[in-house]
């Protein structure tokens, strides 16, 4: 592959704030390797999108997200919203330097600077899929390459962030109260490929990447370049005490042993409520409060990904 610029989109307030510390690290590597590179600073949520469809970036670049899961979500969405179409998939990269450093863990990332850059640099490139979420908020649809949460999880991530303490402990706190209000799950109707299932779903997920909020591997088989997006979705048991159990279970990412938990993989989804409504992220981001219908297809080979 013929070496292009490096451009690092970094979040500093990633890592609550311990990001904006590693860029003169990141500089001085850079600099040492001799590559052409620019770093760029976002300014706040969003402005990583805007920042790569303005780039003016050939396809033998590659940009990298220095931060976090929601950095990195930003990159993707920036990198496949833009208006020119090169012949091969843009060249996406990854320094995980935020707080919950989910993808990354699929590739078995370093969290290590110098390891992760050292990655980047050497020219390993192979075939990334992701995915595309419509519904709620996007209708157009939001690009994603770790994964989709729907019902509880998602739920969850809502309580977390109304705490002051942002970090792992506080998803945990989330799902505990999660687990003392035990609502009623909303009966979603489920369709993908050749498979319709109807259920009263307390979680579903539907990844390209293995692990979400910080320790829970909602997709513990997803591959990341095989074509495909994996579902699991959790019927809801009628004991609070079972429901613990079963997440227990997503911690080690063992979940398809318990009953009323249905794992597969398709490539194209539709979701309905046809009772209540349905709580959904992408990566973090919010999709809906109170969704009827979404729809969730993945895009095999989307980006080329320096590292894995």
């Amino acid at each position: 592959m013929e070496q292009g610029n490096i451009w690092v989109i970094l979040n500093p307030t990633a890592g609550k704030g311990k990001a904006k510390k590693q860029c003169p690290k990141i500089d001085k590597i850079l600099k040492e390797s001799g590559r052409k590179y620019q770093i760029i600073q976002t300014q706040s949520p969003g402005h990583a999108i805007e920042l790569i469809r303005n780039l003016s970036i050939d396809e033998n670049d590659i940009v990298v997200a220095a931060g976090g899961d929601g950095t990195c979500n930003e990159v993707v969405n920036g990198l496949l919203s833009r208006k020119e179409k090169f012949s091969k998939p843009p060249v996406f990269g990854l320094l995980p330097i935020g707080r919950g450093n989910d993808f990354s863990s699929t590739p078995n990332l370093p969290l290590n600077i110098d390891d992760a850059i050292k990655i980047i640099l050497n020219g390993n490139i192979r075939p990334l899929d992701a995915g595309i979420v419509k519904g709620g908020f996007f209708p157009d649809g939001r690009y994603f390459i770790n994964g989709v949460g729907i019902g509880f999880d998602t739920k969850v991530g809502f309580e977390a962030a109304k705490m002051k303490i942002k970090s792992g402990f506080s998803y945990m706190i989330g799902a505990l109260k999660m687990l003392a209000r035990f609502e009623m799950s909303p009966l979603i109707q489920i369709k993908y490929d050749n498979r319709e299932e109807t259920l009263h779903a307390i979680l579903v997920s539907v990844v390209n990447g293995r692990r979400m909020g910080g320790s829970f591997y909602m997709g513990p088989n997803a591959i990341l370049d095989d074509g495909l997006l994996d579902i699991c979705y959790v019927k809801h048991p009628a004991k609070r005490s079972y429901l613990l159990k079963i997440f227990s279970h997503y911690t080690k990412g063992t979940q398809s042993q318990c009953d009323g938990v249905f794992m597969s993989r398709g490539l194209k989804f539709k979701l309905r409520a046809l009772e209540g409504s349905m709580a959904v992220h992408c990566d973090g981001e919010t999709v809906c409060f109170e969704g009827k219908e979404l729809e969730i297809e993945c895009i095999p080979g989307a980006l080329r990904f320096a590292g894995f």
